[in-house]
């Protein structure tokens, strides 16, 4: 059994901390039971479940630390694991940084936990492959595509006398789908802390239609466009911008954030007023635990407010190097959108690129967040308010910052790998090159 109950994790963590002779300890203990389906060519080709534990122990002596992991956990095994913590910890090196455990932290209750998803069935995974294989089969396309769902816990407690624990479960779906004749490609994602919320005939049928759309792609100029960005576009460029929300990179002159005479970007307007990013570990569509890794509590923040920077992420020891409190860093991020649907941005779009999802991102600039990739699996062209035809593949040149700064619309509001991303419309975005890969 790989979920522990909260009691059942406190009263192994306790008996092993029983064991420690260090200056301070802390133990993290996880478990999770996981399952899975993978198809391709219009068959399922693998199907699994795996079931782990893992304990880790950090013994410290002053700003010596040593950490050793065991997946066995009676009295015996306990006591090792602690004994190597700490026989590790006297052969370490001194850590400048180092920063002791937390004492007892106030935690919200988390709600990442859904039971159906705990309970999924390999009938369920069964049936999700059925619901891409036997429509693509049917519209000659075909499909490949991977379900992978999890329910797991995690606990730390610490010398100290903090005690944390959380259950989550996690539902991710991927599908791409190829027309037979090799013109066409299709794909989506979907991602849930609740298995009823996904809707897996939908998630098909989007991507048939995206492949079937897709067909014999005509090549058009590269250049300055308007485009239409799918959250799941979108969100691959906006993902280098998050990382960019940490203080020390940006105090060091090693990010964006980063200002002039060592300062940071705290406060300064940097995009479209209009745009409002925050974290929530509450929010009912993203929730996640409500505390880190370290044992902080992690609450609803924000990160820009009206275009402007309104907090960057501090850890516990560059908090203390500049005399601030601690922000931690965020385990979702939910921009704020409006009421637009696809349709609705199409419709109002006299000219303009559709980009279903990017790919091969690699950095150009990281002074400038400027980034270089290619579109894939669906790129349309709209004219007067309607999608004209499918064009070939770009090659983009385009910085977050830069999109953020040139927004006409922000759309509906869509779940992405654990965040919320709205559908953008974006001015003068720039694709550089044609690429013939489907």
């Amino acid at each position: 059994m790989a979920i522990y109950t909260k009691e059942e994790a406190r009263k192994i963590l306790e008996k092993a901390l029983s064991f420690s002779k260090a200056d301070t300890c802390e133990i993290n203990l996880s478990g999770y039971n996981s399952g899975n389906i993978r198809y391709a060519r219009n068959t399922v080709s693998t199907s699994g479940f795996s079931s782990n534990q893992s304990l880790a122990v950090q013994s410290s002596f002053g700003k010596k630390s040593g950490t050793a992991t065991i997946d066995e956990f009676d009295d015996a095994s306990l006591e090792k694991v602690v004994r190597r913590a700490e026989e590790l910890a006297n052969l370490s090196p001194e850590n400048p940084e180092f920063m002791e455990p937390l004492g007892p932290q106030m935690y919200d209750e988390s709600i990442s936990f859904s039971e159906a998803t705990a309970n999924i069935t390999p009938e369920y995974r069964a049936e999700v492959a059925s619901s891409s294989i036997v429509p693509a089969d049917a519209k000659d396309v075909t499909a490949a595509g991977f379900l992978n769902d999890s329910a797991g816990f995690s606990a730390m407690i610490n010398s100290k006398g903090l005690f944390a624990y959380n259950q989550s479960t996690d539902v991710d779906f991927t599908v791409t789908m190829r027309t037979n004749d090799g013109t066409g490609s299709g794909w989506v994602s979907r991602d849930f802390n609740d298995v009823t919320k996904f809707d897996a005939d939908e998630a098909a049928k989007t991507a048939i239609d995206k492949a079937v759309l897709s067909r014999e792609a005509k090549a058009i100029e590269p250049g300055k466009y308007t485009v239409i960005l799918e959250p799941a576009a979108s969100s691959d460029l906006l993902r280098n911008m998050f990382r960019s929300l940490d203080a020390r990179s940006a105090d060091e002159g090693r990010s964006f954030m980063s200002g002039k005479d060592g300062a940071n970007k705290l406060g300064e307007k940097i995009v479209d007023e209009r745009v409002n990013i925050w974290s929530d570990p509450l929010n009912p569509e993203v929730p996640t635990a409500t505390w880190n890794g370290e044992g902080q509590p992690l609450k609803k923040t924000t990160w820009l407010e009206n275009g402007a920077v309104k907090n960057l992420a501090y850890d516990r020891f560059w908090a203390k190097e500049k005399g601030v409190d601690p922000v931690p860093f965020p385990t979702n991020v939910i921009m704020a959108g409006g009421d637009a649907s696809l349709e609705d941005l199409i419709k109002s779009t006299k000219k303009g690129i559709l980009v279903t999802r990017l790919w091969y991102i690699r950095s150009v600039d990281p002074q400038t967040l400027l980034y270089t990739g290619l579109t894939r699996d669906g790129t349309f062209y709209i004219e007067n308010g309607k999608i004209k035809y499918p064009v070939k593949n770009f090659r983009f040149n385009e910085s977050p910052i830069i999109m953020l700064n040139n927004l006409e619309t922000l759309g509906k509001q869509v779940r992405i790998n654990g965040n919320l991303i709205p559908y953008m419309k974006v001015r003068d975005f720039t694709f550089t090159s044609l690429s013939d890969a489907v």
